[in-house]
């Protein structure tokens, strides 16, 4: 042991006597190997603790520096922190072999866990820093018992990522603070989108344990990544150690903050003051001191630190000690050893071009030694390293890649790389196979300055390379290198100032279906914001048509199995260059046999949405803008707060709020803070620019918290807060305080919404009570109280801060505008899928924002949709079709009936508004009339085109469901909730009714064979037959416990089908009445029902989104059509199964749900998908000839589908 190290023990020796219990640290240092299990008998024998202690130190005053080390580790692992204190100054320095025999001595448990983690292997030349090092350690065992942050920063170069790997070499630390192991991901310099990349690569490594059961799609967003992340980290490796490698920012680094133990090292000392939990500072100097700088060298030329030339000193002080120089000029040395002198004379006479003011770095020394090191190589090797030029940051490459840049056979690559490698010129991870190959950012930035006047070339050679290898198909998944290229071909095309090329590959359909299929839509959307200046130069227009396809249909990019691209193309606008080039692939696909469908009426349905933003996992609850428009804060189920930027919806701000779901969110009127509250009865306060918690204020609500809102001036700051409390539910806080200020008493059930008034004089409330109230802030008295309707559907509504108009959220899902001042709707904005929480104007009035369970945050420009005089159909249509035209009538919004004919939609009449809602709709054969019914039970016939009413019919006391003409156009039939069926000679109003189910009449079939028979079913259970002309019940059958939902009839009029709410389907025979067989194993409400034309087949479709195709020859299941797994509406079909449709030939089934499928009817698979604007799709009018389609969606938007033809429409 070194003198000085045995000083400090005899010095430290009754101090050492009083605290310690030897037991406890000789457990560490027999597992260390320094002392001996009879040497730990014999402290052991002693009968007091601190007669233990002093044999303990006799017997390390005998042993060599591993010991002093060993009781120094095991002081801070068992809390002697400050003991170890007075140790540390007196560390002793190892010897190379004695530090490699110590070190190595890590176990093989450990080298498993270390290198499935991913932690970098060591280098081949180490020296230990145990100072350092035992400060990590020791900083590590604070994170034993709780999560929190251990952050290693410094200058770059200064070692930092290898005494991060270092540190976690240590059996005891493993196994006491880490037993679920060490995950290493090296981060850097990144966009979101490379975040996302290297995020779904820790996921997916994580993943890799798991049975292929629970395997899962890659995280489709850097949010749902986190997300999956806590999971792991929570569920699946509790206690273990995630090391962030080379994080740059904040907002990288608040990605990961999930509750964990995190080590990281970084050259910005603060970052760590943007996330939460407990953290600790590790400061590594930039270069190392001299004795080690020269330990390095010995140790590349095996030699010993005292005999090294009287130049290694000068070495080491030209360079600054940095350790990334010194190994790289100890790795020239290695290999001429005899050029100490030369090496010297160049780093001190040669002037070369220093790295400029402007870069990351300041190492004076740096551009020397790397000249230095480059002039070692062969002069064709120098021309193969100056083209690593364009490789970016933090990006490894397989060998792959420099093979098509380099134009080499694989195998000699590999050989130059290694000779790189050798050199220090270059990093390969081991980790990757093939290996991956990169590096340092300060050889890069060295690469880049010394040839920054050839860049571009470089840049281009590396496209060119591309093109020539890749000249007849893309890289594929099956490609090592393919990756790489998808992800930066558009950067080395923008680098090399390549614009037509750039241009034609962007603006290519294939480029964005197989690098969405690889990486999702975040990258490419990414590409064409990034590379848009360059882009617009050829065609703005087209541009935007690429980005505007991409943003609506993204998320259907993120699905698996992956959609069809082209599919999904052929839904944009006939004038847009996305759809051209779909259609040509198309038509050329339609000839070998693939469907695709032209949704022809396109270009009449436009979207009001500005932007549609997906911030959160799980319904979003609310939404804010900043005081100054400028941001959007948004809180949901996910229990996070996020702020974007309200023109492109890009992150600003994430972090997980509260425990339980986040209920709303309000900025302070300067935006530099933002308040939040929960149903976990907690109020918050959070800095905006910085992301952290600025208080958290005292419970005081005993129930969920709804609502929270700032005061709109800076003149007295106050937040209000509303809960469920039965009492004290509504209260003011000064935000500098923890305790509340004032509480309003009045309601008396939970109050759901307050708002301040424009001066901040008064607040008002709404409850659950039925009432509003308004209170004086100042006395907090009662002023005034309103009573309303207990029955409202309202969710929430905001006025516009500059006119009359009046935004109201529904339960429908639609966003309504009213003028306040006339009392009349004005628009409404349909797009959300589901409920809609909350709606707000902002501050100047020019835009509004939604927020829904659909996921979704919606931007609307308040004039557009303000102006906007299109009615949206409702879904209750009918179409016919002809040989050359197509008839569609529907009720619209505005509660006319629209006649719409083409195969573009185009009006041909629109009635007045009707009194009365209109609930179904059909037109004659001869499309000379059409017929409605309402929700008063009035049944009317209008001409057409005149759209004169021909005839009123009255005679249903409820609500009319369904209405049909005969062939011969002369007899309607009506179903309504009265219970009872009508058969009318409209002409002459004559009527007979068909009297006789017990509940709402569902719907009827009119035999087609026989037009004197009618069945109808019923909620009642019961399918009845009717004579038509005597009105007769021919047969009254109970065929199902619960309501019957749907009847289909086979075209030989054998057999019939029924479907009901008790979860089955039954087949029957119409010769002898009675039931063929039941079909058993749907496990929801079976809603529809379809026979083959061959009368072969059955199919069934349930509320779960399931369809059945059964056998009619034994009753016998066949097939089951649906995905893979649920989508986000909780079903495999978007919805419930609506409408089943069987092609001419029996090969084909049409299905509607959320969305519109064609399947195999031989095998059950899917042939085509086509996603709708809107969802709940309730029936598809299909042509004779199977080519043509027509529905409604739920927002109103009208799908004339046209089946595309090979090489022609």
């Amino acid at each position: 042991m070194e003198e000085r190290a045995r000083s400090c023990l005899l010095r430290s020796k009754a101090t050492l006597e009083q605290d310690i219990k030897a037991s406890y640290l000789m457990d560490h240092m027999v597992s260390d190997g320094v002392l001996t299990t009879d040497e730990e008998a014999r402290v052991l024998s002693k009968p007091t603790r601190k007669e233990q202690a002093a044999v303990l130190l006799e017997v390390l005053l005998r042993k060599d520096n591993r010991a002093y080390i060993s009781f120094y580790n095991a002081l801070i692992r068992e809390s002697y922190g400050d003991l170890a204190n007075l140790l540390h100054s007196d560390l002793p320095l190892l010897s190379p072999e004695g530090e490699r025999s110590f070190a190595d001595g890590v176990s093989h448990t450990v080298q498993a866990i270390l290198s499935e983690g991913g932690v970098p292997q060591r280098p081949v030349v180490f020296v230990s820093r145990p100072a350092l090092l035992n400060l990590i350690r020791e900083k590590l065992y604070r994170l034993k018992s709780t999560p929190g942050w251990v952050t290693v920063f410094g200058m770059a170069g200064s070692g930092k990522s290898v005494m991060a790997a270092e540190a976690v070499r240590d059996h005891a630390l493993i196994k006491e603070c880490f037993p679920g192991g060490v995950h290493w991901l090296s981060v850097g310099q990144c966009e979101r989108a490379d975040l996302l990349v290297r995020m779904q690569s820790l996921c997916f490594r994580l993943e890799q344990g798991q049975s292929s059961d629970t395997s899962q799609r890659p995280p489709c967003s850097v949010e749902e990544a986190k997300e999956r992340l806590r999971f792991l980290m929570l569920r699946r490796f509790p206690r273990s150690l995630l090391i962030l490698d080379d994080v740059w920012d904040s907002s990288t680094l608040r990605s990961f903050d999930i509750q964990c133990r995190v080590l990281l090292t970084t050259r910005n000392r603060g970052l760590a003051d943007s996330v939460s939990g407990t953290r600790f500072e590790v400061p590594v100097e930039s270069g190392l001191d001299e004795e080690k700088a020269l330990e390095i060298l010995a140790l590349y030329v095996n030699g010993k630190p005292q005999k090294l030339p009287e130049q290694a000193r000068s070495i080491v002080s030209e360079c600054k000690g940095s350790p990334l120089v010194v190994s790289l000029i100890g790795a020239l040395l290695r290999e001429f050893p005899d050029r100490w002198t030369y090496y010297l004379r160049q780093l001190q006479k040669k002037q070369f071009k220093r790295i400029r003011k402007s870069s990351s770095y300041d190492y004076e020394a740096l551009d020397q030694a790397m000249d230095a090191s480059l002039q070692v190589l062969e002069p064709e090797h120098q021309d193969l390293y100056r083209d690593l030029s364009v490789m970016q940051k933090d990006v490894k490459v397989p060998a792959k890649v420099l093979s098509v840049l380099w134009g080499l056979e694989l195998e000699e690559v590999e050989d130059v790389l290694q000779e790189f490698v050798n050199k220090s010129l270059l990093f390969r991870d081991c980790n990757q196979r093939p290996y991956h190959y990169y590096l340092h950012d300060l050889q890069l930035d060295f690469l880049i300055e010394q040839n920054r006047d050839q860049i571009a070339e470089l840049h281009k050679k590396i496209v060119r390379q591309y093109q020539q290898f890749y000249n007849e198909r893309p890289p594929n998944s099956g490609d090592v290198d393919c990756l790489y290229w998808y992800r930066f071909l558009p950067y080395h095309m923008g680098k090399a100032g390549l614009s037509k090329e750039l241009y034609s590959l962007m603006f290519s359909l294939d480029w964005v279906k197989e690098k969405a299929q690889i990486m999702g839509s975040a990258h490419l959307i990414n590409d064409y914001v990034e590379y848009g200046e360059m882009l617009d130069k050829e065609n703005s227009e087209v541009r935007l048509q690429f980005q505007e396809f991409l943003s609506l249909n993204g998320h259907h990019l993120e699905q698996r199995p992956f959609p069809d691209v082209v599919q999904l193309a052929l839904s944009q606008s006939a004038h847009s260059e996305v759809y051209r080039q779909a259609l040509m692939q198309a038509q050329k696909r339609a000839s070998r046999g693939q469907l695709y469908l032209d949704w022809v009426n396109a270009n009449n349905q436009d979207s009001l949405s500005r932007l549609v933003v997906h911030p959160h996992q799980g319904s979003v609850y609310y939404a804010c803008f900043s005081k100054d428009g400028s941001k959007i804060a948004s809180c949901g189920a996910n229990k996070a707060l996020r702020v974007f930027k309200t023109t492109s919806g890009e992150k600003l701000l994430e972090l997980q709020a509260h425990d339980e779901d986040v209920l709303c969110c309000a900025f302070s009127p300067d935006d530099r803070y933002i308040a939040t509250c929960s149903s976990d009865r907690k109020v918050k306060l959070w800095n905006v620019e910085r992301g952290i918690l600025i208080r958290e204020f005292a419970e005081e609500h005993e129930e969920q918290i709804n609502h929270c809102q700032f005061t709109n001036t800076g003149r007295r700051v106050l937040l209000a807060t509303c809960s469920n409390d039965t009492f004290t539910n509504t209260k003011l806080w000064n935000p500098n305080k923890s305790t509340s200020q004032n509480t309003m008493f009045g309601h008396m059930e939970p109050v759901n919404h307050c708002c301040f008034s424009p001066n901040d004089a008064y607040l008002a409330t709404s409850s659950s009570d039925g009432t509003l109230k308004v209170f004086d802030v100042e006395t907090s008295d009662m002023l005034l109280e309103m009573k309303t309707s207990r029955l409202s559907t309202v969710q929430y509504c905001h006025a516009c801060p500059n006119s009359s108009l009046l935004a109201v959220a529904l339960s429908h899902y639609t966003v309504e505008l009213w003028n306040f001042e006339t009392s009349k709707k004005k628009a409404e904005c349909n797009g959300h899928l589901s409920w809609v929480h909350c709606v707000q104007f902002s501050p100047d009035g020019s835009l509004l924002l939604s927020s829904s369970d659909d996921q979704t945050i919606r931007l609307w420009e308040t004039d557009r949709v303000h102006t906007s005089s299109a009615a949206a159909l409702k879904r209750d249509s009918d179409v016919l079709f002809s040989q050359s035209d197509i008839t569609i009538v529907a009720p619209d919004s505005r509660n006319r009936l629209q006649v719409r004919t083409g195969s573009t939609g185009a009006v041909l009449f629109e009635s007045e508004e009707f009194p009365s809602r209109i609930r179904c709709t059909c037109i004659s054969r001869n499309a000379s009339f059409v017929a409605l019914g309402t929700e008063d039970g009035t049944v009317q016939v209008l001409e057409v085109p005149s759209g004169k009413t021909s005839l009123k019919l009255t005679g249903h006391t409820r609500t009319v469901h369904h209405c049909q003409f005969t062939d011969d156009g002369e007899t309607l039939i009506t179903s309504s909730e009265d219970t009872t069926v009508r058969v009318w000679k409209w002409r002459t109003g004559e009527c007979l009714v068909l009297a006789g189910h017990t509940e709402p009449v569902r719907k009827f079939h009119l035999l087609n064979n026989s037009s004197a028979h009618l069945f109808s079913w019923s909620f009642d259970g019961t399918v009845k037959v009717w004579d038509l002309n005597g009105g007769q019940v021919l047969k009254d059958l109970k065929c199902h416990e619960g309501a019957v939902l749907s009847c289909d009839v086979s075209s030989d009029g054998c057999l019939f089908a029924t479907t009901s709410a008790d979860r089955t389907a039954k087949v029957w025979s119409s010769a002898l009445w009675e039931m063929t067989f039941p079909l058993k194993g749907h496990r929801d409400c079976v809603r529809s029902c379809r026979f083959s034309w061959d009368n072969k087949r059955l199919a069934t479709g349930d509320d779960n989104g399931e369809i059945r195709l059964w056998s009619m020859l034994d009753g016998s299941l066949l097939k089951i059509c649906s995905r893979d797994t649920k989508d986000s509406m909780d079903s495999f079909h978007g919805g419930w199964v609506t409408d089943l449709h069987f092609s001419p030939d029996n090969k084909v089934l049409v299905s509607t749900g959320g969305y519109i499928k064609w399947w195999s009817a031989e095998t059950g698979e899917a042939l085509q998908t086509l996603y709708t604007m809107g969802a709940n799709l309730k029936m598809i009018h299909v042509s004779s000839d199977f080519s043509t389609f027509v529905t409604v969606d739920s927002i109103g938007h009208l799908y004339v589908l046209k089946k595309v033809e090979g090489g022609s429409l």
